[in-house]
């Protein structure tokens, strides 16, 4: 298959595989990978989530330029029909970490940017190069640049179609780390496994707020911060945690 999916105890790695075609996204790929993140979210035995590609060339260059892109500008369906795949869904509040190596481009740079902690190599590149062909990047970018990073950075990536490096990414807060190349699995394996020991309902809800509190009114985002808060303090891991702690034990 194009797209892996494997578990190994609470962390599941998806793992987009076409390494002859730069992890290119077809039709199918994209529709498998929305499969892909359903399958872990639906899973409560899966604590965290890795999102790799294969090979050393590129951790996805996009939609296929012979078949994806062609079948959007023909109108045979629309973007959001890539929806689940580009994780523009509610509700999935598990952590993902990204593990970048090789280009990062177009649809590759806008799957990225729905993972949460990312870790790139050193020699990894970063392009959205969609308004120098016509079109834009709409598989989350518009909304989730300028959200996560700073406006005028945000600005530089979309409307130049400029090819950055990872120390760019780095200092722009696109991503968390940058290491050898042969160290960005292990490392963002470490990192998804380290997570993955914690409360699944703390984890998960502090995604809920990260995704769903910062444009609400002051007043109305602190009172589902209170919601979600008192939700994770009466939950069954908080009762266990609390205990562990009054017994100067560790939770598990």
């Amino acid at each position: 298959m194009a797209i892996d999916y494997h578990k190994d105890g609470t962390v599941a790695t998806i793992r987009l595989n076409r390494p002859d075609k730069l992890n290119a996204l077809s039709l199918a790929m994209y529709d498998d990978l929305g499969r892909a993140f359903a399958e872990a979210n639906e899973d409560d035995g899966v604590h965290a989530v890795v999102l790799a590609g294969a090979g050393d060339r590129a951790f996805c260059v996009g939609a296929d330029l012979t078949e994806s892109i062609p079948a959007l500008a023909e109108g045979r369906f629309d973007i959001s029909h890539w929806d689940p795949a580009h994780l523009k869904v509610e509700g999935f509040y598990k952590p993902v970490i990204g593990a970048i190596r090789g280009l990062c481009i177009g649809g590759g740079f806008e799957i990225m940017l729905a993972t949460d902690i990312r870790i790139a190599a050193k020699d990894a590149q970063f392009q959205l190069p969609e308004a120098g062909h016509g079109f834009v990047p709409a598989g989350g970018t518009l909304v989730r640049l300028v959200r996560q990073i700073g406006y005028a950075h945000a600005m530089e990536i979309m409307l130049t179609t400029a090819r950055f490096t990872a120390a760019d990414m780095l200092a722009r807060g696109v991503v968390n780390r940058v290491v050898e190349a042969e160290e960005v699995e292990p490392t963002a394996q470490e990192i998804a496994a380290r997570i993955a020991k914690l409360s699944p309902s703390a984890v998960q809800t502090i995604k809920e707020a990260a995704l769903t509190l910062q444009h609400l009114p002051l007043k109305e985002a602190f009172h589902q911060e209170a919601a979600l808060g008192q939700r994770t303090f009466t939950s069954e891991d908080a009762r266990r945690g609390l205990a562990a702690f009054a017994e100067r034990g560790k939770a598990k």
